[in-house]
């Protein structure tokens, strides 16, 4: 769970300044003295009830606690008005004016799936189930992943492998002991903060947006938002809000800078496939001896190695993999421990991004930062701040 406490809470965990009952007194003789030494003029206390004992002393806690500076108080703003914009927004605003939507029926092989995926250009795509004429999920470059598994724990039926059907996906999941994940879609006219907690709630990384007719009660999948295209919004549509946002990285502890899984460009496909099962990440950086970031394979770089059900090719290296990429891959981006989130910002607004690598001025690795660590500290930063601040009003 991420600590939801303030800097200055972290620094102070003890910040809550608590009266301790008075400790024995002892006479010059070394007899103990069940009273309290009787005091001489002029030096009485105060007399204090038990409640000042029992309870911790909350006047006192706001003389330690460090008085935010003028870059703490910017950085806040800003966030606040991100906020703000993402709860008067919808998702449906998200959507580009004009978009391809591709639906796959449940009961389509995974073998022909894969190939729709890649003659479209696509990674994922909604599911529907024709039967019951309902949404049923989304199909992602995971679930690829998990019948890589399957076909690693069941050699033996191999056969069997490209009979499957997408709407054999959960049974998959079930035979090498994957919690599924959660169905989740959300209605295209609701608040956008909505559709990113919810995101987050789930760990998923894009989210469809389902309607349904008001005469038939029929669902409808209108499109599919991702984490990328809502970062994106906030960039083009909020720059006066990201440019408050001018904290680095480190000192946010943006990413994930420790236990990071690497590996190089000789490293078997399916050897990257098992760190991604293992740390449950969408991402392993490709590093040489001195550790040098060379490049980044993808949950998504796996769909070409499996194109036409050629499963023999994820014992191939890294490197065999990654040139299989298209043509219009728009590359890694990387950024240093000292950029700051605005600038971040400035770069999703201008590009394709779905990840930081962070690197030093050598180029080896420091950390990764992905677009839900983004998401997730401009959603939930200092929340805890805001709804006492809006308590307080409402109370006056």
């Amino acid at each position: 769970m991420d600590d939801a406490r303030t800097p200055s809470e972290k620094a102070n965990p003890g910040s809550d300044s608590i009266v301790s009952p008075p400790a024995p007194t002892t006479s010059a003789g070394g007899d103990s003295v069940d009273g309290p030494l009787p005091l001489r003029p002029g030096h009485e206390l105060p007399v204090a009830g038990p409640s000042s004992y029992l309870h911790p002393n909350r006047t006192s806690r706001t003389m330690v606690e460090t008085t935010p500076s003028p870059l703490d108080k910017e950085q806040l703003q800003g966030l606040r008005g991100i906020r703000e914009f993402l709860k008067v927004r919808t998702s449906y605003d998200v959507l580009p004016l004009s978009f391809r939507l591709v639906v796959l029926d449940n009961d389509l092989l995974i073998k022909k799936s894969l190939n729709i995926l890649i003659q479209n250009g696509i990674v994922s795509a909604p599911l529907w189930d024709s039967r019951n004429s309902a949404f049923a999920g989304l199909l992602t470059s995971t679930d690829y992943i998990n019948v890589i598994q399957y076909y690693c724990q069941f050699p033996e039926e191999i056969d069997q492998v490209d009979k499957f059907r997408l709407s054999s996906l959960r049974e998959i999941e079930r035979r090498i002991g994957v919690v599924p994940l959660e169905t989740v879609s959300v209605h295209p006219m609701k608040p956008l903060y909505e559709a990113c907690r919810r995101m987050l709630k789930t760990r998923a990384r894009r989210i469809p947006l389902v309607d349904t007719d008001d005469e038939t009660g029929r669902e409808t999948v209108v499109s599919v938002i991702t984490q990328y295209r809502i970062l994106k919004f906030i960039a083009v549509n909020n720059e006066q809000h990201t440019m408050l946002l001018k904290k680095p990285v480190r000192e946010l502890g943006l990413g994930t800078y420790s236990k990071m899984a690497t590996a190089t460009m000789n490293s078997s496909v399916l050897d990257v496939i098992d760190l991604m099962v293992k740390y449950n990440i969408s991402a392993v950086p490709i590093v040489d001896q001195d550790y040098k970031l060379l490049n980044v394979f993808e949950a998504v770089d796996v769909i070409p190695c499996i194109k036409g059900g050629a499963y023999d090719e994820l014992s191939s290296t890294v490197g065999g993999a990654l040139s299989r990429r298209a043509e219009d891959f728009g590359g890694i981006y990387i950024c240093g421990e000292d950029d700051r989130l605005d600038s971040i910002f400035d770069t999703i607004r201008k590009s394709r991004v779905h990840r930081l690598i962070v690197v030093d001025d050598d180029s080896r690795l420091k950390g990764i930062i992905s677009l839900s660590d983004i998401l997730k500290y401009v959603l939930l930063f200092g929340e805890e701040e805001d709804v006492i601040r809006q308590q307080s009003s409402t109370l006056i």
